[in-house]
């Protein structure tokens, strides 16, 4: 993980790389391709909404 985080477009890449499977996989079918659609698709929404969480400031 540690060499994940040095790479600038590593991890961007793999969100992109998840919404690509899970577009590809949301036009296949029904069924187990509807599952890997909401997970390719809600895992970058949910990180995406991670990031704009306001942040405490410590005080002091």
């Amino acid at each position: 993980m540690k060499r994940l985080r040095r790479s600038t477009f590593a991890l961007p890449a793999l969100i992109g790389l998840g919404s690509a499977i899970g577009l590809f996989c949301a036009l296949l079918g029904d069924g187990v391709w509807d599952a890997i659609a909401w997970l390719g698709l809600g895992v970058p929404a949910l990180l995406g909404c991670l990031a704009l969480r306001p942040t405490r400031e410590r005080g002091g």
